[in-house]
C-alpha cells in the first residue's frame, strides 16, 4: 500500500492535544497532515515569563519541522482553516486550498473572553500567543519609558499604574513578576522616577484569586502578593475599560497599562461543525471526544466540552496532552474496527508561582506553599518543556534571573515614539 493509500488523518493545532495525538501515531500506518497558523509549538504555562522579560521567546517555543523532523508520516502545513465540511471529509484553509480527511482533530485551542465587552481587548491586551507576550512587554516596558520623561505628575502617575484583570494562576503570575520587576529589576536605572513607586493592581470579580485552588492556598497566595506590594482587590467585577484607564466600584482609575486575565472562549472553528456547543464556545462532544453523529471527527484541548463525575475538565496543559494521546487511541481503534475507549482525565493538581520563591501547589489534597512549593514548580515546569536547548536555557536564565533580580530580554522592539504597542 502507497503512502497516499494510507488512512489520512488531519489534525488542526500544533498546541499540546495536536502535537501529543500526532506523536502517539508515529508508528501507526496512516498519513497525517498537521495544519497550524504557526510554525512553532508554545508551551503556554511560561507565556507571562516572555510577557515579563524574563524568557525570551524561543525558550518556550520550538519549530513544530524540528519538534517531528523524525516523524515519517507527518507532513506540517502552515495555514489557517476556514471552512469545514464534515459531508465532503475535507477542510479548507485560507489561501482556498482543500485537504481531505478521513480522520479529523480540531485542537485550536482558545481565545481571550471580555464577557460581551470585545472593545476592551484593543486597551486589556490578553497572553495566548508569542505575539500577544511580545506586545505587554513591549507595553510594560514603555510605561516606565514614558513615565520617565513625563513632566505632569498626574500623567506620570497614570503610566505607572498598572492593572491586572483576573485572579487566576496568568493574573497572579503576571502581578507578583510585575510587581518584582518594578521593585527589584529596574531598581537604580532611572533618574526621575522611582519604578519601586509603581501600583500594581490584581483585580479579581470573584470573591479570592486561585478559585480553583484551596481556600488555604488562595489565601496564602494573597498575602504572598500583598507582601509584594501588589494590592488585590477582589469581589468587584471591572465597569469599563479604555486608553486612559478603566471603572472600578463607580471610581475611574487613571492607568496606560491594563492587562486582561479574566476569560477565555473556545476557537471559533467549534462552530463550523454545527455541533451543539456550551456558552464558552467549547464543543460538546461524546465519550470518546468524537462530535455527536461524526464518529470521524474529534475535538480536544482547550476547544472541547468535557465534564467528568459531574465538574468540567480544566483547560490545562496535562488535561490538553491527555486528550490529545486519547485521540490517538480512539482513532487506531476505529482502524481496527474496535469500538474507542471513553476518556477519563487523570487529575495531576494544581501550580501557580507568586514570585521569586513563592508558589502554591495543590496535589489531591497534598498542598506546598513558599520556597519547596516554587522549587516544585519550577521542576514541573522545566521537565516539561520542549527539547533538551530549552530546558537548559530555562534554567541558566532562571538562576541568573534568581541571584540578580535582572531580566535579560528586557529589549523593547519598534519605534519608542510610536503608540503602537505590538512587538
Amino acid at each position: 500500500m502507497s503512502s497516499a493509500d494510507l488512512p489520512h488523518v488531519v489534525i488542526v493545532g500544533g498546541g499540546f492535544a495536536g502535537l501529543w495525538a500526532t506523536r502517539a501515531l508515529a508508528r501507526e500506518r496512516v498519513r497525517i497532515t498537521l495544519i497550524d497558523r504557526r510554525n512553532h509549538h508554545l508551551f503556554q504555562p511560561l507565556l507571562y515569563q516572555v510577557a515579563t522579560a524574563g524568557l525570551s521567546a524561543p525558550d518556550i517555543a520550538a519549530p513544530l519541522r524540528h519538534i517531528l523532523r523524525r516523524q515519517r508520516n507527518v507532513e506540517i502545513r502552515l495555514g489557517e482553516v476556514v471552512g469545514i465540511d464534515a459531508d465532503a471529509q475535507a477542510v479548507t484553509l485560507g489561501d482556498d486550498g482543500q485537504v481531505g480527511y478521513d480522520y479529523l482533530l480540531l485542537a485550536s485551542g482558545a481565545t481571550h473572553a471580555y464577557f460581551g465587552h470585545d472593545a476592551w481587548a484593543a486597551h486589556a491586551p490578553g497572553l495566548k500567543s508569542l505575539d500577544d507576550a511580545l506586545g505587554i512587554r513591549r507595553r510594560l516596558l514603555i510605561a516606565f519609558e514614558r513615565a520617565e520623561a513625563a513632566d505632569d505628575p498626574d500623567e506620570r502617575a497614570a503610566w505607572l499604574n498598572f492593572a491586572i484583570v483576573g485572579g487566576g494562576p496568568t493574573g497572579v503570575e503576571l502581578a507578583g513578576t510585575l510587581a518584582e520587576i518594578a521593585r527589584h529589576t529596574l531598581k537604580d536605572e532611572f533618574r526621575r522616577i522611582d519604578p519601586a513607586e509603581a501600583r500594581v493592581r490584581l483585580v479579581e470579580a470573584g470573591p479570592r484569586v486561585l478559585a480553583s485552588f484551596p481556600p488555604e492556598l488562595s489565601g496564602d497566595a494573597r498575602r504572598k502578593l500583598e507582601k509584594l506590594g501588589v494590592e488585590v482587590v477582589t469581589g468587584q467585577p471591572v465597569e469599563a475599560i479604555d486608553d486612559a484607564g478603566y471603572v472600578l466600584a463607580g471610581e475611574r482609575v487613571r492607568a496606560r497599562t491594563v492587562l486582561w486575565a479574566a476569560g477565555v472562549a473556545a476557537s471559533p472553528l467549534g462552530a463550523l461543525l454545527g455541533a451543539p456547543r456550551d456558552r464558552a464556545g467549547r464543543v460538546r462532544v461524546e465519550a470518546d471526544l468524537s462530535v455527536p453523529g461524526r464518529p470521524d471527527v474529534f475535538v480536544a484541548g482547550d476547544l472541547a466540552s468535557v465534564e467528568q463525575d459531574g465538574r468540567p475538565v480544566p483547560g490545562v496543559a496535562p488535561a490538553a496532552k491527555q486528550m490529545g494521546a486519547h485521540v490517538a487511541r480512539a482513532i487506531r481503534a476505529r482502524l481496527a474496527g474496535r469500538t474507542p475507549p471513553a476518556f477519563r482525565y487523570r487529575d495531576m493538581g494544581n501550580l501557580a508561582t507568586i514570585g521569586r520563591m513563592a508558589a502554591v501547589v495543590d496535589l489531591h489534597g497534598f498542598k506546598l506553599k513558599g520556597m519547596l512549593a516554587w522549587w516544585f514548580w519550577l521542576w514541573v515546569h522545566v521537565l516539561f518543556l520542549i527539547g533538551f536547548r530549552n530546558r537548559l536555557l530555562v534554567l541558566i536564565n532562571w538562576a541568573w534571573a534568581y541571584w540578580s533580580y535582572q531580566r535579560h530580554a528586557r529589549i523593547i522592539f519598534g519605534r519608542p515614539d510610536s503608540d503602537d504597542p505590538g512587538p
